[in-house]
C-alpha cells in the first residue's frame, strides 16, 4: 500500500511542479520570441531608413556599395530603374532563376498591398519624391519568411526601385536553438525533480510506516500479554466446576491475581493510548520534590527489606525551590523505576535514590547494582513491550513501565536516560526543568 502511496505522491508533486515550470517556460519563450522578432523587425526598419537616406544623397549607386550593404547586413538587394533590373543582380554569384522569381513575388505583394493606397491618395509628385515601406511575407518559391523593404525614389519622372529582403532563417534557427535549450533544461529539471520527490516523499512516509509497524507490534504484544492471564482465568473457572471447596479457593485466588494483572495492563495501555492521542493529562503545580522522594522511599523500603536490599536516600543539604510538576505522575515515574530496581537487584544488593539541583534543573538518580542493561538494549528499553533478555523478564512486568515513564517525563519537557553503574548495575536519571 505504501509503495503505491509513495509512487502517487511522487507523481503528484512532480506533476504539479513540472506543469507550473512548463507553463512558465512557454510563457517566457512566447515573450522572448516575440521580442526577438520585434527587435529584428525594428532593426530592419532602421536599416531601411538609413539605406533610403543614403540613396537620396547619392547620385550614383555603385556595385561596390550594394555588395557591401548585402554582406554586412545579410540582405538581398534588387535594384530596378523604371522597372528594369540593374546589371548588379545578374552579375551576382548567387543570382539564379529562383531569385528573379523571388524579386517578382515581392514586387507583386508590394503592389497589391500599397499601390492602391498611393493611387487613391492621388499624390501630386514634385520633381523629387522618395518613400519606403516594410512588410513581412512568406515566399511560395523558397518557402521561407522574409522582411521586405521597398524604397522608391522618383527624379524627373524616372523611378528607382530598391527591393531589400532579409531572410528570417537565422532568426528561426535562433528561436529553434532557444527552444531546444529550454526543453533540455526542463527535461533535466523534471528528472531531478522526480528523483528529489521520490526521496523526499519516501522520507515523509518513513515515520508513518515506522509508526504503523509499531502499532502492529503494539497490538500483537498487547494481545499476547492479555492472552496469558485470560487463559489462566478461563482454565481456573473451568476447574472450579468439579473442584472441592478447598480447591475452588485456590482457583478463585488465581482468578483474582490474573484479573488484577489484566487490570494493571489495561490501565497501562489506556495511559499510553492517551499519550498517543495527545490526551495525556498532567496538572503541573509547584511541589516539593524532596518530600515526594521521601514518600516513595518509605513506600518501597519494606519491599526492599524483604529481599535484603539496602535502600538509600540522598537529598541536598540546602533547601531547594519548589519543582513545577504533576505530583502524581512524577510519583508514578519514581515508583516504576524503583519497582524495576528492586525486581532486578539481587539479595544483599543496594539501591540509591539521589536528588540534585543545579542551574534551575532538578535531577533524580536511581542507581542499583543489579544485573545491568546491555548496550544494545539501552536505546530500546523505552519502547513499548520491549524487554531485554529473559533474565530481566518477570511475570509482573509487561514492558510498559519505562514507556509510561518516558511519556510522563516528555510531557514535563524533561528527559530520562539510562547508563551503566560502576562496577555493575544501572543508573536511571530523570531531568526536570525548573521555573
Amino acid at each position: 500500500m505504501y509503495k503505491k502511496v509513495h509512487l502517487r505522491l511522487t507523481i503528484l508533486s512532480t506533476g504539479i511542479t513540472a506543469a507550473i515550470m512548463i507553463i512558465m517556460s512557454f510563457g517566457y519563450l512566447y515573450v522572448s520570441e516575440k521580442n526577438l522578432y520585434q527587435n529584428q523587425y525594428n532593426s530592419f526598419k532602421n536599416d531601411i531608413n538609413t539605406i533610403s537616406t543614403n540613396l537620396e544623397t547619392q547620385s550614383i549607386i555603385t556595385m561596390e556599395w550594394l555588395s557591401k550593404m548585402e554582406t554586412q547586413n545579410n540582405y538581398i538587394f534588387f535594384v530596378l530603374d523604371n522597372g528594369t533590373p540593374f546589371l548588379y543582380n545578374q552579375l551576382s554569384n548567387f543570382y539564379d532563376v529562383s531569385q528573379e522569381k523571388l524579386m517578382q513575388e515581392s514586387m507583386n505583394i508590394y503592389q497589391q498591398m500599397f499601390l492602391i493606397d498611393h493611387t487613391e491618395n492621388s499624390v501630386s509628385y514634385s520633381s523629387y519624391v522618395s518613400h519606403h515601406v516594410q512588410f513581412q511575407f512568406k515566399s511560395k518559391i523558397t518557402n521561407e519568411n522574409y522582411f521586405c523593404g521597398v524604397i522608391e525614389i522618383e527624379k524627373s519622372k524616372s523611378i528607382l526601385q530598391v527591393i531589400i529582403l532579409s531572410p528570417l532563417h537565422l532568426l528561426k534557427k535562433q528561436i529553434s536553438n532557444q527552444r531546444i535549450r529550454f526543453f533540455a533544461i526542463d527535461g533535466a529539471a523534471i528528472f531531478l525533480l522526480t528523483l528529489f520527490s521520490w526521496i523526499f516523499t519516501g522520507k515523509l512516509l518513513k515515520p508513518i510506516i515506522e509508526n504503523q509497524k509499531k502499532q502492529i507490534q503494539f497490538v500483537a504484544s498487547a494481545s499476547h500479554e492479555l492472552r496469558t492471564p485470560l487463559a489462566v482465568i478461563l482454565s481456573s473457572a473451568e476447574c472450579c466446576k468439579n473442584a472441592s471447596i478447598e480447591e475452588q479457593a485456590g482457583f478463585i485466588k488465581n482468578i483474582c491475581q490474573e484479573g488484577m494483572r489484566m487490570s494493571t495492563l489495561i490501565n497501562d495501555l489506556l495511559t499510553l493510548s492517551g499519550s498517543d492521542n495527545h490526551q495525556f493529562s498532567i496538572q503541573i503545580k509547584p511541589a516539593e520534590l524532596d518530600t515526594l522522594l521521601i514518600n516513595s522511599y518509605e513506600a518501597f523500603e519494606p519491599l526492599a527489606k524483604e529481599k535484603s536490599i539496602a535502600l538509600l536516600l540522598e537529598l541536598p543539604e540546602n533547601t531547594i525551590p519548589l519543582c513545577p510538576m504533576d505530583t502524581n505522575r512524577i510519583s508514578q515515574v519514581v515508583s516504576i523505576l524503583l519497582h524495576n530496581a528492586v525486581s532486578y537487584t539481587p539479595e544483599s544488593g543496594k539501591i540509591q535514590i539521589s536528588l540534585f539541583y543545579r542551574k534551575n534543573t532538578f535531577k533524580i538518580s536511581i542507581k542499583d547494582n543489579g544485573i545491568g542493561i546491555p548496550d544494545q538494549d539501552k536505546k530500546k528499553i523505552f519502547d513499548r513491550f520491549y524487554r531485554a533478555e529473559k533474565s530481566r523478564s518477570t511475570k509482573d512486568h509487561f514492558g510498559l513501565g519505562l514507556s509510561i515513564a518516558y511519556e510522563i517525563i516528555t510531557a514535563h519537557h524533561g528527559t530520562i536516560t539510562v547508563s551503566d553503574a560502576f562496577p555493575s548495575g544501572s543508573v536511571f536519571t530523570v531531568t526536570l526543568p525548573g521555573k
